[in-house]
Order: structure tokens, then sequence, then C-alpha cells
């Protein structure tokens, strides 16, 4: 699992709206990449809530904002428009990215063991090095905190 001071894991991912995301091609900016479990539910949908109100604090800085989950492209339009989300959201479905920053876990919910993605962010620097992470995020005030680091 990548760390902080190391170089963030490169990906070039399919994202809302038809088009592509590379984190390289973003460099010299800073950008947050946060993973998600999955699209409408309400811990995502608050994250993702919380990060598109706070779009133009982020854009103010020069911090792209990325959301990654498993779920298609497809399924992301209809969380954008569903809730008026402004933040770039990437499809992983392959799960190639998730493993490549460590984010692809065994997971206990209700007694139940499964594999899933353990809500994560990185905060990636203008040189592409991880600067910060947050690791078992609780959607709740998390944008906030992001905010807070990378001003």
């Amino acid at each position: 699992m990548p760390d902080i001071g190391d170089m963030a894991p490169d990906f070039t991912l399919p994202r809302d709206g038809g088009e592509t995301i590379t984190l390289s091609a973003l460099r010299p900016g800073r950008v947050v990449v946060y993973f998600y479990p999955r699209d409408d539910t309400s811990g995502c949908t608050l994250e993702a809530k919380d990060f598109t109100a706070l779009g133009a604090d982020f854009a103010a800085i020069g911090v792209t904002v990325i959301g990654i989950s498993k779920d298609s492209v497809t399924a992301h339009d209809k969380f954008v428009a569903k809730h008026d989300l402004g933040v770039i959201l990437a499809s992983d479905e392959n799960g190639q990215t998730c493993e490549d920053y460590g984010v692809w876990k065994e997971k206990k919910m209700y007694g139940k063991t499964f594999m899933g993605i353990e809500r994560t962010t990185f905060l990636i620097d203008a040189d592409g090095k991880i600067a910060q992470v947050w690791r078992k995020v609780s959607a709740k005030g998390h944008a906030e905190a992001v905010l807070a680091a990378a001003t």
C-alpha cells in the first residue's frame, strides 16, 4: 500500500460524462483521490456531496478532486445526475487501481466477511507524491479535513 512520500500510482480511468482521467496529466496540480465503496449509498453520497460543496474552495487552491469506485461509468452518471455532484467520478471496474492503492480489502459487516473498497483518501502533491493519507475514513466531516490539510 503506498504511503506518505511514495509516488502515487498512476492511472487512466473512464470517468463520468464519457471521458477518461489520467492522474499524471494533472501535474503540476495537486490532486485528492478518494476511494469509496459504492455509488448512491448513504456514506458515499454524503462524502460526494461534501466534496462537491467545497469544490470551489479546492479549485481556488489548485486541487482537483477525484472519487474512485468499482461502479460503472453509467452508474456514476446516474449518481452525478441524481445528486447534482460536481466532483470527477472515475470507474475502476476491473479493480486494478484499487489494488495499486491497497484499498481492496477484506471487510466484515453483520457477521459476514467480504471483499470491498476501504474508504481511503490520498492527497497527492504537485510532483505526484503522496502528501497525506486518510484510512478507514468516516464520511462525515471528511471533506473539510482534507481541505484543511490541502491549504
